[in-house]
């Protein structure tokens, strides 16, 4: 069995937004040499995520607004307790917990195999600052 890991390190402009890191984890398979296996694809930060979806604007704006509508951004420490210990992202971590943390997606022929339309996303929910994910790949 092979196993190769690489890091992908994330910048993000933004407090919330999406980035398809799809191209960037099919290379990483390629580099791998995995013909039949599994990628797991892990985000290393507790305010971050990764999941698999659609490539389509209009979802990844319902997102946006579905996930501030149940864990709005509010610094103050009245809304959130995590708050209290001086920290101003508690709504992150509530982003991140819903979106998940990591996705496994199976290698066939040495290839992603998706479903139709799946793209897998970096989600950032506390941005302006650099965040890592985890690719792992294993198999034969």
């Amino acid at each position: 069995m092979k196993s190769h890991t690489e890091y992908l390190t994330f910048h993000l402009p933004a407090r919330m937004a999406f980035e398809n890191i799809t191209q960037k984890i099919e290379a990483i398979v390629r580099t791998s040499g995995v013909q039949e296996g599994l990628v797991l694809v892990s985000a290393m930060h507790i305010t971050a995520s990764v999941f698999i979806n659609d490539d389509e604007p209009g979802l990844h704006e319902d997102y946006k607004k579905w996930l501030e509508g149940l864990a709005p951004f509010d610094a103050s420490p009245r809304r959130y307790a995590h708050n209290r210990t001086g920290e101003d992202n508690a709504d992150a971590h509530m982003k991140r917990q819903i979106m998940g943390r990591e996705v496994v997606v199976a290698i066939t022929q040495g290839q992603l195999d998706f479903g139709p339309w799946e793209q897998i996303f970096y989600g950032e929910f506390d941005g302006f600052r650099e965040k890592r994910v985890l690719v792992k790949v294993i198999g034969e």
